[in-house]
């Protein structure tokens, strides 16, 4: 019985232990490049993504039909949300990206102003694979 209890403490305290070990692995970082398939209503493309993470803050640069634009946004467990200035192609706007990560990969819903929406899946560029 004395053999039992000790054993069922010794799980109880390395529990946590091995709770926080499991959630530090699998903290999401998207810094790198990032090859989009994006898909909407008005066509499809593949624009170009280089993020910048720091904690939640989520800072880079799009290049793709638009041309190249600045891009802020937010990571919160593996949740992305980010959005940039849209100008051309006879449009005016915001685009807005929001899906989740998994590792090297990420999909979600995106909006183009007014003018379209879809959905995107990405991958991160090899080289810059964690």
């Amino acid at each position: 019985m004395k053999i039992l209890f000790c054993i069922i403490a010794t799980v109880l305290m390395l529990a946590p232990v091995a709770v926080c070990a499991a959630s530090a692995s699998d903290k999401v970082d998207v810094t790198g490049t990032w090859v989009f398939e994006v898909e909407t209503d008005q066509g499809s493309g593949t624009p170009t993504f280089t993020f910048k993470q720091d904690g939640e803050k989520l800072t880079g640069t799009y290049k793709g039909a638009f041309g190249e634009a600045q891009l802020q946004g937010t990571v919160k467990g593996n949740a992305i949300d980010f959005s940039f200035k849209i100008s051309g192609q006879g449009m005016e706007g915001v685009a807005n990206y929001n899906g989740t990560v998994d590792k090297d990969t990420m999909k979600g819903k995106l909006k183009l102003g007014d003018f379209a929406s879809g959905t995107f899946t990405a991958k991160r560029q090899e080289k810059d694979k964690k």
